[in-house]
């Protein structure tokens, strides 16, 4: 793949690669099955620069193109998607908002400690009764004062609740239109805000040391400046950036199918049955192809659809189609490679295993696949 990279984008692979070998592998296989937050982990990805790739220098970042930071994140997947998954949020879900629809009092405030990697943020879109369905939205913000007081919950939040959670954006109904529709804004709640509290860690199957949370508004007033562009704009808003964050979740995806396929070559070359090695097998080797198949042709829709974003050109089909791909072939990525390493990959402790309970999620994450298969067929023209 390094032909469609450019000398720069190949040694970023190169030293982020390196750096997941020395820092992040032997952390997760201490603390992997235990949920610990890599807080030293993620304060040093800051300091080389990822969480900054795709903004500008006046901001903390580095200006880099889509694609760097979309190489950035299977590197990290590939050793760990709860480290990639928190860096990606940060770029995306809660970064990329800020930046294309805060205001620049809002970018030097929040914007920088992101790109810094200085602290980390959440979107918190999903409530107990909306997921997919964003207009089920029940969390209010009223406006009085000059200030919003928001009241409601929200459900299954990534990068809260730890020391270096900054702040939230919150998709909340505002006010309704003349048919008596929702109108949804999102506004910034930083996390030290009266009103504002975390609720106990969700016990999850994967991304362990994700830190995820439920998070309750009672009450909670913020700055009428808090509000994140237009009041009303928000599902447009949050839909623009959904389709970028799935684009991101498709590069956890790759890197996720190329662990899979890294472990299964080292194993089925080294271990023996019936007088041979595993990979001397057809039905490992086919394994192994079909592993292949699917990073190549991952990578390439990941890097399309992130060329698409660099360009300002429509890639919300894309995205979907990258989304959709990947995440269902790193899930398959995952059963192979626990086939090939048989009762061993089936270890709770072990990366297999990890690779399995990581991979469902990205099925889920930023839009279901079925989701994924109404944008697509939306795109198509089908009504």
């Amino acid at each position: 793949m390094n032909m469609y990279l450019n000398e720069q984008q190949i040694m970023l692979q190169k030293t982020i690669r390196n750096f997941c070998e020395r820092e992040v592998a032997p952390f997760i296989a201490k603390h992997g099955f235990s949920g610990e937050f890599p807080y030293g982990i993620i304060r040093k990805i800051g300091q080389m620069g990822i969480p900054g790739l795709l903004f500008p220098a006046e901001y903390g970042g580095s200006g880099e193109d889509t694609v760097s930071f979309l190489v950035a994140l299977e590197e990290l997947a590939r050793a760990d998607a709860s480290v990639a998954i928190t860096v990606e949020v940060n770029a995306t879900l809660c970064g990329k908002l800020i930046h294309r629809f805060g205001s620049e009092v809002q970018k030097q405030l929040w914007l920088t400690p992101l790109a810094k990697g200085e602290m980390i943020a959440s979107f918190a879109l999903t409530e107990p009764e909306a997921g997919s369905d964003s207009a089920a939205i029940a969390t209010t913000a009223v406006y009085d004062n000059d200030e919003w007081v928001i009241n409601g919950s929200k459900s299954f939040i990534t990068n809260s609740g730890t020391k270096m959670s900054g702040f939230v954006i919150v998709a909340a109904v505002t006010s309704h239109d003349d048919a008596g529709k929702a109108r949804i804004s999102n506004i910034i709640v930083p996390t030290d805000t009266t009103g504002y509290s975390v609720g106990p860690a969700y016990n999850k199957m994967g991304w362990k040391s994700s830190p995820t949370h439920p998070l309750y508004f009672q009450d909670c007033r913020v700055s009428a400046n808090n509000l994140l562009g237009l009041e009303g704009n928000g599902l447009p808003q949050f839909l623009w950036s959904l389709d970028i964050a799935r684009v991101g979740i498709a590069a956890l995806g790759v890197g996720l199918i190329q662990a899979c396929l890294d472990r299964a070559l080292i194993y089925s070359g080294q271990r023996r049955a019936f007088g041979k090695t595993l990979n001397e097998f057809q039905s490992v080797q086919f394994s192994l192809a079909d592993m292949e198949t699917a990073a190549y042709l991952g990578r390439l829709a990941v890097y399309h659809a992130g060329s698409l974003i660099q360009r300002d050109l429509p890639f919300s089909k894309e995205a979907a189609i990258a989304k959709l791909f990947t995440s269902e072939a790193a899930l398959k990525a995952a059963d192979q490679a626990m086939q090939i390493h048989g009762g061993l990959g089936f270890m709770d402790d072990g990366p297999i295993a990890r690779y399995y309970r990581d991979a469902k999620i990205l099925t889920i994450a930023e839009g279901t696949s079925e989701i994924q298969r109404m944008v697509i067929a939306r795109e198509l023209g089908c009504t």
